[in-house]
């Protein structure tokens, strides 16, 4: 297991949209190891494949909160949204956007279906803070960043934060 680099906005590589994943092998496992292992020492919720360069619909999620809760480690390969229902209102941070922390506005539910490190299918649903991360890594595989659900002004105070960070 490795640590990997987490790429950060504005780099060009967060807006390529993942493949599919085909193959369900030891390079594949290899690489959930590494964005298991990648997402705990940043520390995050959530992290995708595409946030660390490796353009495949792949997300891992947990969001136990402590080191006294039990992991909820969960893995998402080639996932779809099938439902969405009702509205919340989150504070959400993105490790491709370090510091940055904003309101954003999702469904409260939603019913997902992906694969599991073994190819296998399932189906989710989940609300509250998994239903939060599950759309916002979902984003990720799709090219898209939490800075494109802000509006104008705050985009733009976004933007500047994060260009003077990388600076």
């Amino acid at each position: 297991m490795a640590i990997r680099t987490i790429l950060h906005y504005p780099d060009r590589r967060l807006r390529e949209a993942g493949r599919p994943v085909e193959t369900f092998d030891d390079e594949l496992q290899s690489l959930l190891d590494d964005m298991a292992e990648t997402m705990y020492a940043a520390p995050g919720v959530g992290l995708a494949a595409t946030q660390i360069g490796v353009p495949l619909r792949i997300f891992v999620i947990d969001i136990a909160s402590g080191e006294d809760e039990a992991s909820d480690f969960r893995v998402f390969i080639n996932p779809e949204i099938v439902e969405k229902t009702g509205e919340i209102c989150w504070e959400e941070g993105c490790l491709s956007f370090p510091g940055l922390r904003e309101e954003l506005q999702r469904a409260a539910r939603v019913r997902v279906r992906a694969q599991d490190a073994r190819g296998e299918w399932f189906e989710l649903e989940a609300e509250d803070l998994l239903a939060v991360a599950i759309q916002h890594e979902y984003d990720h595989i799709e090219g898209k960043l939490m800075i494109d659900r802000l509006g104008p002004v705050r985009k733009r105070l976004a933007h500047r934060a994060m260009m003077k960070r990388s600076a």
